[in-house]
């Protein structure tokens, strides 16, 4: 099943909002995009993010190899010092992976006068940049 953003947000299908993240691992090491994934978010909210509550607001990685879960719970108890709470993202096989639709793509990049964007993801997006400001080239 291939659920639309209104079937998902409804909290029927225990789907996840999440992003496919292609990356050259001779540029960055997935550790480092991990500990990148852990600043742009608060892992340690069970089922939300702020004010964005259920299911679909977890915090999840998905695996398709037995390094990446390595190394997802590697980050995740290196970074447990961190938060003042536990971490609770989700650390699960993937199984599949649904392309959102069209208008959801580079959403914030196309959006950027959107309340949503300027009150929520912007800050969150600054912050992110700041903290790993190294990685930029």
């Amino acid at each position: 099943m291939n659920p639309t953003y209104e079937q998902v947000c409804a909290k029927g299908t225990g789907h996840a909002e999440v992003v496919k993240v292609i990356f050259d691992p001779s540029k960055i090491d997935r550790k480092s995009l991990l500990e990148v994934f852990f600043t742009c978010h608060d892992p340690t909210q069970l089922n939300r993010q702020g004010n964005d509550i259920g299911t679909h607001y977890r915090s999840a990685i998905f695996y398709n190899s037995e390094a990446q879960k390595i190394d997802s719970h590697s980050v995740i108890e290196e970074m447990g010092d961190v938060y003042d709470n536990e971490i609770v993202t989700e650390v699960s096989p993937l199984e599949n992976f649904y392309v959102a639709e069209k208008y959801h793509h580079d959403y914030f990049k196309n959006n950027p006068s959107n309340p949503y964007c300027m009150m929520v993801v912007a800050p969150k997006i600054a912050k992110t940049r700041a903290k790993h400001a190294h990685l930029y080239e």
